[in-house]
């Protein structure tokens, strides 16, 4: 590999950890307080992805994308007002007016829009039920298995994860996620959490890079880069917080059947 090959691996690298600092910064500020602080921040996140992907998915009608963006955030913030587990079939209001007007792949805006809705009541959800530790868990079996990811993929390189629909991912990253999302995991475990932890750190792991290579899937078929240039050196807010949405809906799912692992016993 030629050595400005090699540069231009890593070319990226400035302003993606500035922009990460930031986002660390100010989403740990809202997991820590919690409450209205943290439900405003996921309202707000999730009214910019349903934008971003209403965008993609209908890009010669911005205006709409800005109005679904809009209802997305104004439904999340009733439902989770209303703190009813009726108001939560409000969830797919704005799924569906999506639907109704004419876009691309609109079955796939259907679902991933719905996913995103789920997902961001979910945050709220497990922040005031579970308290600190389960987003906190959640945040770092992301970040961390994408940290490694990241890094691993870029220095070992080696065979393609899924190459027809992101072609940037290896299996060398991937297992790397994993590992580190197992070593998140015991960490949890050595303040307390159950060793169940352990075991299913690494699943979250692979939950969010589905939610990842997902997005993928839309950008490609959308013809687009990025979901949106809001963030510097990430792309858009779907760029970001892709995997998050994987994570959080398996954590969600998951809790309906077993008790979450963060406490012994």
């Amino acid at each position: 590999m030629s050595r400005a090959a090699a540069s231009d691996r890593w070319n990226d690298l400035p302003k993606r950890l500035i922009s990460a600092l930031a986002m660390l910064a100010v989403g740990g500020a809202a997991i820590w307080w919690g409450g209205l602080v943290f439900a405003e921040v996921a309202v707000l996140v999730t009214g910019l992805m349903i934008w971003e992907l209403a965008r993609m998915t209908a890009p010669d009608r911005p205006g709409d994308a800005l109005g679904l963006g809009l209802l997305a955030g104004t439904v999340l913030a009733v439902v989770l007002w209303l703190h009813s587990p009726f108001a939560l079939a409000l969830l797919i209001v704005p799924p569906v007016l999506g639907l109704l007007r004419p876009r691309r792949d609109a079955a796939v805006f259907l679902v991933y829009a719905l996913a995103v809705m789920l997902a961001g009541y979910g945050l709220v959800a497990l922040r005031a039920g579970h308290g600190l530790g389960a987003i906190t868990w959640i945040v770092a079996v992301v970040v961390v298995s994408d940290i490694l990811g990241y890094f691993a993929g870029r220095l070992l390189a080696g065979p393609k994860f899924w190459p027809r629909v992101s072609p940037k991912k290896t299996w060398s990253g991937t297992v790397a996620g994993w590992i580190g999302a197992a070593l998140v995991g015991l960490a949890f475990v050595q303040v307390g959490g159950g060793w169940g932890l352990v075991w299913l750190s690494p699943f979250i792991a692979f939950a969010g890079q589905m939610g990842d290579i997902a997005e993928s899937a839309i950008k490609r078929r959308a013809g687009v880069k990025d979901s949106s240039n809001l963030i510097p050196g990430h792309g858009g807010v779907l760029d970001r917080f892709d995997a998050l949405l994987g994570a959080v809906l398996l954590v969600l799912l998951i809790a309906q059947v077993m008790p979450l692992p963060l406490t012994e016993g």
